[in-house]
């Protein structure tokens, strides 16, 4: 038998619909794009459902992010979602990008924060985000979670797109760009070091533009869901200073066609399994079963996730 007959028959065996094919739990996982912490951290999170669930077929898949996970979910195209919970926020009240409610909306669980970090080469001049007046800035996918949290920076700082030559990049292109020397700040929301950024500072010299204590104080205070984070010194190859900021949360929200059951044994493998998730992105070592919660008043929970969480 040759390979590929072998193989052609395997897949046929595989797609066979069998009695217990039916009872089969598929759980799409929407992320984000491949330069960024979702897709790893999503595609560990299916493995590990995968080998804790029974019946659960879990794959991850690579999406626009934040703004684009809601829309899939509302839509039913996917299950499951790792979205920034500013993003849902703004879904649940209907404001900002979406004009209506996202009614289909539950919470799982609060999983690590997301930091916004403004790159920059070293060599640009650029030491504060009111330096940015003038400049080419990657805001992130346009609608995106990234591209959302870039604006609300700027009007802290008095800025509009107005005021600066704004370009709608993903991570990775924004990463590539200021490689490149075609835009001067790269914007990335993500948990830190970010593979995207890591990629710039092994070929060029970067700095990583700080935000100024009042003004961080003033965006937890407009915007209830950031928190002021520092990035340690040492994060990225090449740069050695503490940088202050701020942060949302990574969140992982499914629809109401989840049953609590499967949402508690979800929930479940996830936090009694974060080793694991450790080992596809850094950033997942922060997910702990005592901030479970965080940033997860506003959004209906999945009743049997909310009881995992619960529990002492």
């Amino acid at each position: 038998m040759t390979a590929g007959l072998a193989l052609a028959m395997a897949v046929g065996v595989a797609g066979c619909g069998t009695g217990s094919d039916k009872s089969e739990n598929f759980i799409n996982i929407a992320t984000g794009g491949t330069a960024g912490t979702y897709y790893p951290i999503g595609g560990a999170i299916a493995e590990v459902i995968n080998k804790n669930v029974n019946g659960a077929n879990a794959a991850a898949q690579s999406t626009g992010a934040s703004v684009a996970n809601i829309n899939m979910l509302a839509d039913g195209q996917v299950e499951m979602a790792i979205v920034q919970n500013d993003i849902t926020y703004y879904a649940v009240n209907g404001t900002d990008m979406f004009d209506k409610k996202v009614e289909n909306l539950r919470g799982m669980a609060s999983l690590y924060p997301e930091t916004c970090q403004f790159v920059t080469l070293r060599d640009s001049g650029i030491m504060s985000i009111a330096d940015l007046k003038g400049k080419r800035v990657a805001v992130g996918a346009a609608g995106s979670g990234v591209e959302a949290n870039v604006r609300q920076i700027l009007k802290a700082y008095n800025l509009t797109y107005d005021d600066i030559d704004e370009q709608f990049l993903s991570f990775a292109e924004g990463a590539n760009a200021l490689k490149d020397g075609t835009v001067d700040v790269a914007c990335v929301t993500a948990g830190y070091p970010t593979a995207s950024i890591q990629d710039v500072a092994s070929q060029r010299n970067i700095r990583l533009i700080p935000l100024e204590e009042d003004k961080i104080t003033a965006l937890t205070i407009d915007y209830p869901f950031y928190t002021r984070t520092v990035v340690p010194g040492g994060t990225y190859q090449g740069f050695d200073g503490e940088i202050p900021t701020v942060s949302v949360m990574a969140i992982l929200v499914a629809t109401d066609k989840m049953d609590d059951k499967t949402g508690y044994d979800v929930t479940k493998a996830i936090f009694t399994n974060v080793t694991h998730l450790a080992t596809a992105h850094s950033a997942a070592k922060y997910i702990d079963k005592k901030t479970g919660l965080a940033g997860m008043g506003f959004i209906k929970m999945n009743a049997g996730a909310e009881k995992f969480l619960k529990e002492q």
